[in-house]
């Protein structure tokens, strides 16, 4: 699998990302998650909606909390053909304790802890820690990727109003 150096840090330490970038234009490859209730849950479910993946370390962290309560927020407000998926490499049973302490309810926590084959798949499996960068994508209602970003820093928030634009305008 190929290794990729120099794009993502925590602290200013450089880490080593497992897999290939995923680019806009390409198409998203699936990718087997566990949903909270331990069921298997597959990317390719959510073909025909407009999907935000983001990928976070883990939910009980600063940044990754503040993330995925901003995606719960915002996507109240948006259409009901839009549907954010948060992954991380945390249990699903810590996934769903998280969810429902924060009440976040409009998104959809999977995990990568079985395998980490959505980390290698998409490029964000972090070597030294098995686990995920942040990163965020957006994928069209046929699963083509339409936004893409991969954040430098562990501590450093997306930018939440360029992903949200992209898929504000992909449901239309």
């Amino acid at each position: 699998m190929a290794e990729r150096t120099g794009l993502v840090n925590m602290k200013g330490l450089p880490l080593t990302l497992v897999g290939p970038e995923i680019k806009v234009g390409e198409k998203a490859p699936d990718a087997e998650l566990t949903g909270n209730d331990m069921a298997p849950v597959r990317l390719s479910q959510y073909k025909g909606k407009v999907v935000i993946l983001a990928a976070v370390p883990s939910l009980d962290t600063p940044i990754c909390d503040i993330e995925t309560r901003r995606f719960n927020n915002e996507v109240t407000h948006l259409s009901p053909d839009i549907v954010v998926l948060t992954v991380s490499m945390d249990l699903p049973f810590a996934q769903k304790r998280w969810c429902g302490a924060n009440g976040v309810e409009r998104v959809v926590s999977l995990s990568d802890h079985r395998s980490g084959s959505f980390g290698e798949t998409y490029g964000v499996l972090i070597k030294e820690l098995r686990l995920l960068a942040r990163a965020v994508w957006v994928l069209d209602r046929d699963q083509v990727v339409r936004y893409a970003e991969l954040l430098p820093e562990l501590g450093q928030e997306p930018n939440y109003s360029a992903a949200l634009e992209v898929a504000h305008a992909l449901s239309k």
